[in-house]
């Protein structure tokens, strides 16, 4: 298949207020799992609690994990004591004592020991989406807090009336910035505003930066489904030309949680259950994440995942688009047809390329053919066209590549480079 398409260029990328995020954060996080599981009793293995992280972490020391880049351990909701809400004498956050007796210092204490960074979340609200207490009017004494423990990155949710997020997000960030501790931040702002619609979200964009935001969530929590997994694809190939000029070192668009090597069980015990999306599925989110410049965040059990997905995640060659250093986010070229093409810029000249297949017939496979001066890369020689997938070279192209029979929802993830002249 062929395309009317726009030819994929630089663009102008706003500057950061601080020196963290360079490139998309890597890690995993307990919420697409383990949402806000709180009884030890009835799921010991599956609950919120410092055996769980500890858990976690322990498996991304040991697998290979850190190895490749995921190093940080996500802690979601749910953590906090409820009741009082805040220490009585402090005013201080304070873990749930019951499943957090170590209390929250020692956890980033063992992260750390590790080598793993530690991330936590609040809210600029005053309960936080699970009902826990959030950080409205706190935001000092919270970020203070957080820098004592030893955190190293926050996500700062929105779960209430949406007139305090302006001033509200704008405080935390001064507050991180004012904690003595480098604390990445992670906001949820653009999430729950203006309906989705990324066109006219430019002034929050550059107010996020401004306030310290290192990235943010856009639109819908992800979910253990493909209806989900393809909506969040469809919504950033939609608005790409909108978003591509506010990503960038420093400052990310979060599409949300990788389900690679997620299972449907997982609220159970995290390793039950049929995958939340096919293999084919997977790799196409890692591309399309990869591509984006989204945060590379897993939402899966580090403790029961799959070799064939742990091979998705850990494929060095993806790793390296989505950790370029030039850190331009690529957008989608075609239109919203059923076999599309999109693009990145990499810093070395070299172009990297997703061809999608969206088409919903489970019998739909399709050839996909890119123009290579729609990508921007070098016309003045042939190009070299390497497999991402295959981790080989798919060989040497003149105007023109086609990936053959890319199947239903699948992708074929390439990596263009100017061929080399050979001197004989």
């Amino acid at each position: 298949m062929k395309f009317s398409v726009a030819s994929i260029a630089f663009v102008q990328m706003v500057e950061a207020r601080n020196s963290l995020s360079k490139t998309p954060p890597m890690g995993w996080m307990s919420w697409e799992i383990f949402r806000c599981s709180v009884n030890c009793a009835r799921n010991p293995d599956g609950c919120i609690s410092e055996t769980l992280y500890k858990s976690q972490a322990d498996a991304m020391a040991a697998n290979g994990w850190l190895d490749a880049g995921y190093n940080s351990v996500h802690m979601d909701d749910c953590w906090e004591q409820k009741s009082p809400s805040r220490d009585p004498v402090t005013n201080k956050l304070v873990g749930d004592p019951d499943r957090f007796p170590s209390g929250m210092k020692a956890l980033g204490d063992y992260y750390h020991s590790k080598g793993i960074q530690y991330a936590l979340y609040t809210a600029e609200s005053d309960t936080t989406c699970g009902g826990y207490p959030g950080s409205k009017n706190n935001e000092k004494l919270d970020a203070l807090t957080f820098a004592e423990w030893g955190v190293d990155y926050m996500k700062v949710d929105g779960c209430g009336g949406p007139e305090y997020y302006d001033s509200g997000y704008e405080a935390m960030g001064i507050a991180l910035e004012e904690s003595g501790r480098p604390i990445e931040y992670s906001c949820s702002w653009p999430a729950y505003i203006n309906g989705g619609n990324e066109t006219v979200q430019q002034a929050t964009f550059i107010k996020m930066i401004n306030y310290g935001c290192n990235g943010w969530r856009n639109w819908h929590d992800i979910q253990c489904n493909w209806r989900s997994l393809g909506s969040i694809i469809d919504h950033w190939g939609m608005y790409g030309a909108s978003l591509q000029p506010f990503a960038g070192p420093g400052h990310w668009h979060d599409m949300d949680m990788l389900l690679i090597g997620s299972l449907s069980g997982g609220h159970d015990g995290g390793h039950v259950g049929e995958r939340c999306v096919s293999l084919v599925e997977e790799q196409t989110q890692m591309a399309i994440w990869a591509i984006s410049a989204s945060p590379l965040i897993m939402g899966n059990d580090m403790r029961h995942v799959a070799k064939d997905s742990m091979e998705i995640l850990l494929n060095e060659h993806a790793i390296a688009v989505s950790q370029d250093p030039l850190g331009q986010m690529g957008i989608r070229l075609t239109g919203d047809t059923s076999a599309q093409i999109w693009a990145r810029k990499m810093e070395n000249g070299d172009v990297a390329v997703v061809l999608y297949n969206r088409d919903d017939a489970a019998a739909g496979a399709a050839d996909i053919a890119v123009q290579f001066d729609i990508t921007g890369i070098n016309l003045y020689t042939d190009v070299d066209v390497f497999d991402i997938w295959g981790k080989q070279s798919a060989g040497t192209f003149t105007k023109e590549y086609t990936a053959k029979a890319v199947p239903s929802h699948g992708t074929a993830f390439l990596r263009l480079s100017a061929a080399q002249a050979v001197i004989v």
